[in-house]
């Protein structure tokens, strides 16, 4: 039997950079993922097609010119599925080239199989021809990713009902399209489709969306996406969702219809565990498939057993995913890791797009602790009028005791971009005095951060 130092089991963010940190540490690694090639959830159905596609209509609809040629330009008058898809599948192949590449620089193995624990040393693997054989193991890192939560009274048929994998498939646009889930997927696709002037509807059960985020910047968002158009109908319960040779009917719980071409349900992810027997070793997972782990280490209840990534729940980002699994393998092979970083952003790749690190105005409120703020809006940024930005702003948090910067949150054009300075600032325990001493080249979008630290600066010096 086979065996080696780490088996890695799903190679997605997780899954591949444990992979090759464990490999360069001097161990031997085996990396087995199901899918018929590398990239794991990422690649294939998630972070990856989702931005290409958001990337793909954001060009050949013009959008980021509208704001000097009007909301009936278009780079593109007539854009199909084919045009989304296109690009969509050179990016993926792209993407598995270079992982695959760097499997190799790093002498990591991979085999296409189907993981399935036997014991806490021992996996048996089958392969789609059905052979199966067993691998012996010394540590192990579970990084199977999520797959989308389907219920059973949605009437999923690939046609005009879709899952967000199955969306990723259409034939041909929409004329129109209903999104229920106001989650980060689920306001992803509503606003990608938006932007392709297809008229969406977007269901949501609580009476926000994206409760974590700050509520201006929420509000700001939510503002934008009806002044385009899109219907919201927040705190609907659904009650049915049919679906005919027209189109799909969904009646909310008020009695109100919603009638659309077609209906994207993403609403919720669940665990890939099914297969993996984590009962055969003593592992437990709650009832959306998600596997309890230490918050520093990511490793189980089972010593030897670890598990990163969506598998183990929030924040469920590819980029905590990927420092989860290297810092899974280090505390594996007794490497030391420093504590993390007191901070991480979060990217909401939707359009205009939002990221936000540090706390919210709500957190630092509910804190007791005396703050200011400073907000910078892109449109009186000469890099904003340039491009023709006419929304979004820049919102800055320092504490009135210490002037440190507390949180940075963007909403508009380049956000995921630029909260990295606000990341380091806040990390580097900096203050506001760092933004208004500092010099950003001008003309850009990151100048917003002088403007509003001068913002903020202003009325703390009162």
């Amino acid at each position: 039997m086979d065996k080696v130092d780490m088996l890695v089991v799903g190679s997605g963010p997780a899954g591949r950079r444990a992979a090759v940190q464990s490999a360069k540490l001097g161990r031997s690694v085996m990396v087995v993922d199901r899918g018929r090639r590398l990239g794991g959830v990422s690649v294939h159905t998630g972070t990856i097609p989702s931005k290409t596609l958001r990337e793909t209509v954001l060009n050949l609809s013009g959008w980021r010119e509208r704001g000097f040629y009007g909301r009936g330009y278009r780079v593109k008058q007539e854009i199909t599925a084919h045009d989304l898809m296109q690009r969509l599948h050179k990016t993926l192949d792209h993407e598995v080239e270079v992982l695959q590449h760097q499997f190799m620089r790093n002498m990591v193995r991979s085999v296409t199989a189907e993981a399935r624990f036997t014991g806490a040393n021992e996996v048996a693997l089958t392969n789609p021809d059905g052979e199966t054989w067993r691998m012996g193991f010394d540590k192990a890192l579970v990084a199977v990713g999520t797959r989308p939560f389907r219920p059973d009274y949605v009437p999923f048929d690939g046609l005009r009902v879709f899952d967000s994998d199955e969306i990723l498939e259409i034939d041909h646009l929409p004329r129109t399209l209903t999104v229920i889930g106001g989650g980060v997927i689920g306001v992803e696709y509503a606003t990608i489709f938006s932007a392709l002037d297809v008229p969406v509807t977007l269901i949501e059960g609580r009476d926000k969306i994206l409760d974590f985020i700050d509520r201006e910047i929420v509000e700001d968002f939510t503002h934008q996406m009806r002044d385009r158009g899109m219907s919201m109908r927040l705190g609907a319960s659904v009650e049915r969702i049919e679906s005919g040779p027209t189109g799909v009917d969904v009646t909310l719980g008020d009695g109100r219809r919603i009638r659309s071409e077609m209906l994207l349900f993403a609403a919720g992810r669940q665990g890939n565990i099914g297969a993996l027997g984590l009962e055969e070793i003593g592992l437990e997972a709650d009832k959306r498939g998600r596997i309890k782990v230490d918050d520093k280490t990511f490793q189980t209840s089972v010593p030897n057993i670890y598990a990163a990534g969506d598998v183990i729940g929030f924040p469920s980002l590819a980029s905590t995913s990927m420092e989860q699994g290297r810092v899974a393998a280090c505390h594996a092979f007794e490497m030391p890791v420093p504590p993390a970083p007191e901070t991480f952003p979060y990217g909401i790749y939707a359009v205009p797009e939002i990221s936000t690190v540090g706390q919210s105005e709500e957190e630092v409120r509910k804190s007791g602790e005396a703050y200011e703020c400073g907000i910078a809006r892109f449109r009186e940024t000469s890099r904003g009028h340039i491009m023709g930005v006419d929304a979004g702003f820049l919102k800055l948090i320092f504490s009135l005791k210490s002037r440190r910067l507390l949180g940075a949150h963007i909403v508009g054009e380049g956000a995921t971009e630029l909260i990295h300075i606000g990341q380091a600032v806040i990390n580097l325990h900096g203050t506001v005095d760092f933004f208004v001493e500092n010099t950003f080249n001008y003309p850009t979008l990151a100048e917003a951060y002088k403007i509003a630290g001068l913002d903020a600066w202003n009325r703390m010096s009162r």
